[in-house]
């Protein structure tokens, strides 16, 4: 099988990246993988007072992002930083770049371009050129690199959006921000540094190729800047920026296949930039790194429990160590009785523990073993999995036969469908809650897709227990769950009330048992009936979240319509599983096609309509991106026909 277009060849991707000058004052000979992949994204914005913009790049688990400017209201450096966690721009631009001779001159775009894991720019005006690159060195620096066609002498300044108090130490100056945050700016050697009222202004000694080092401190009580590792990366760049593409050129080496068309290939790096931008890392009660779910949407700016699970098993595949911290931060907040609590922030007074989701961390942490073979994380993980499983059967499971509800804690019916995950489901509209005990309620309906995925759950649990060499005696369930949950008459999976009746609404609950295999391969035909359907299934888009003719369909309607790509995913997939190759692919043609922007230089984005391919809620949203790579991973191939049961 052919996989991946770089295979995993570590040594190959750095050998053929770049070639560095032996001067490391001199500019670096660029010739990596990423620039293959040019304005992957649009977040062209300029700064205004009335809006936040459409998107930001950053990396390596920084809070703080940048922006290019748009060519209308051009300026002539990187717009940013702004801070990604209370939202808002620390300043335009505070690295605007001119020539110290002619400090009137206004430079004009000749290309703006957003690369995987950089920015891009390149301006001139009558008398000179700057060519400038910006990129994340780690999760506190970044690092601006200013080409010129010949020496001359560059003039930086810089505006701050908020008061702040400036002072210059050596080569550097350190902005004291009212958020109680730090930002320093360090320069080459011989700069002159004057400040104002609001800001700095920087000039530099006649050079050709100039580097700025721009860094942030969140919390200066108990963190100080690096002066030592800050200095080296000004006096010794070029280093720094090997190492940065050859973690960028590694990423999409893991990911990308040579035998997929270049326009697929685009929608995997566009992935990976989604992922990688969302990246954040530990902070304050976010005790672990992980990928929120948007960074573009302010209450977004945590970490959810499927999300996570999600996010990580596309992360396995390329960045596994940053994988395997997405499942801790989550299990950080474990509580003592097994539950996984919905979300964690880091202000932990935000932390919702009203509600768990559903159960996919065995298969997160399955993904990262089989990437990784890391038996360590395994045995680490297994316990806290065996507990969170458990705590399924204890708290949601009202009548006690072995099959599961949502719920929640409190007995409100909005925690119990948060629960679920699709908050608003048209199956849920007649459910009640059913008390369990004080600190544990359920819906008055079983959900297969629950129990389909405790069923995978025990399935990779008992794999995971073998690894790890510790003990797993739970009961299988899976053959009464693919027998209680399907209706024969109809030849499809519901939910069912606890009187026995069926809810019949046909919805992407009924993809779980196939894409977990749990389903039987008669089983599976009659689903696949309704799902070649296009009045009900088979749309433009195939597979939302309810039939499409469901009276009470809504193709703007979040979980009552669109098109959310991680239920596309496991539709396609348990295709896939059950032999379904040629309609698998063919469906997943027509998700990379038809998606609005995908192709382009749109953002992925949370949900799209079913009918249209339109964009609908949160632009940048990680499990798109996470199931968008799964589907281009899986394309073309039969899954292992062994996961059935």
């Amino acid at each position: 099988m052919m996989k991946k277009l770089i295979m995993r060849i570590c040594g190959l991707v750095g050998a053929v990246m770049f070639f560095i000058n032996c001067s490391e004052r001199k500019p670096v000979a660029y010739n990596s993988l990423v620039h293959e992949y040019g304005n992957i994204l649009d977040i062209a914005y300029t700064p205004n007072d009335s809006a936040f913009g459409k998107g930001w790049f950053s990396d390596q688990g920084s809070w703080m992002g940048f922006t290019l400017p748009e060519k209308e209201q051009w300026i002539n450096g990187f717009c940013g930083p702004f801070d990604l966690e209370s939202r808002r721009w620390i300043s335009k631009s505070l690295l605007t770049v001119g020539l110290t001779e002619y400090p009137d001159a206004v430079f004009h775009a000749d290309s703006v371009n957003y690369f995987p894991g950089e920015l891009f720019m390149r301006s001139s005006m009558e008398k000179g050129v700057i060519t400038q690159r910006l990129i994340f060195i780690d999760r506190s620096n970044v690092l601006l690199e200013c080409v010129l066609e010949d020496e001359q002498s560059l003039c930086f300044s810089g505006r701050i959006s908020e008061r702040s108090t400036c002072n210059v130490v050596n080569n550097s100056c350190v902005l004291s921000l009212s958020s109680g945050q730090q930002c320093m700016l360090t320069f080459p050697d011989r700069t002159k540094i004057t400040l104002s009222n609001d800001g700095y202004e920087a000039r530099t000694a006649p050079e050709r190729t100039v580097y700025v080092i721009m860094s942030f401190l969140d919390n200066p009580q108990i963190r100080s800047f690096d002066f030592g590792a800050i200095g080296d990366m000004e006096a010794h760049p070029a280093g720094y920026i090997e190492k940065h593409y050859q973690r960028w050129n590694g990423y999409l080496g893991k990911v990308l296949r040579s035998d997929m068309p270049e326009e697929y290939n685009r929608i995997a790096v566009k992935a990976v930039v989604t992922l990688i931008s969302n990246w954040r890392s530990s902070r304050a009660g976010l005790l672990h790194e992980g990928v929120v779910p948007s960074h573009a949407v302010g209450y977004f700016m945590g970490f959810w429990a499927w999300d996570s699970w999600k996010h990580a098993a596309a992360l396995a595949d390329f960045a596994p160590e940053l994988a395997k911290n997405q499942i801790r931060a989550m299990f950080d907040y474990q509580l003592d009785n097994g539950m996984i609590i919905d979300c964690i922030y880091t202000d932990i007074r935000e932390n919702n523990a009203r509600d768990s989701k559903p159960p996919l961390a065995a298969w997160a942490v399955d993904r990262v073993f089989e990437e990784t073979g890391d038996t360590s994380f395994v045995k680490e993980m297994y316990p806290q999995l065996l507990n969170y499983y458990r705590w399924w059967y204890i708290d949601r499971d009202h009548n006690s036969n072995g099959i599961c509800e949502f719920g929640s804690v409190d007995g409100t019916l909005e925690a119990a469908a948060w629960e679920s995950g699709m908050d608003n489901a048209i199956r849920f509209d007649d459910a009640r809650m059913v008390k369990n005990s004080d600190t544990a309620w359920s819906f008055d309906q079983e959900s297969v897709d629950l129990n389909a995925f405790l069923a995978y759950e025990y399935k990779l649990l008992k794999k995971l227990a073998n690894v790890s060499g510790q003990a797993f005696d739970e009961k299988d369930r899976t053959d009464s769950i693919r027998t209680y949950f399907y209706d024969e008459d109809a030849g499809f999976f519901f939910d069912r009330r606890m009187d026995g009746t069926f809810v019949k609404v046909a919805g992407s609950e009924a993809y779980i048992p196939l894409w977990t295999g749990i389903a039987t391969e008669a089983q599976t035909s009659g689903v696949m009936r309704q799902l070649e359907d296009t009045t009900k299934f088979s749309t433009y888009i195939p597979f939302p979240t309810v039939a499409a003719d469901n009276p009470d369909f809504m193709p703007k309607g979040y979980w009552r319509g669109p098109i959310w790509l991680d239920q596309t995913y496991f539709a396609i997939s348990g295709l896939r599983k059950y032999g379904y190759v040629k309609e698998a692919d063919k469906y997943t043609r027509q998700v990379f096609d038809r998606l609005n922007g995908l192709k382009g230089n749109g953002a992925i984005h949370e949900n799209y309509e079913a009918h249209t391919g339109e964009r609908l809620k949160a632009p940048h949203f990680s499990w798109s991106a996470a199931h968008l790579l799964m589907l281009y991973e899986e394309y073309g191939q039969r899954t292992n026909v062994n996961c059935i049961y």
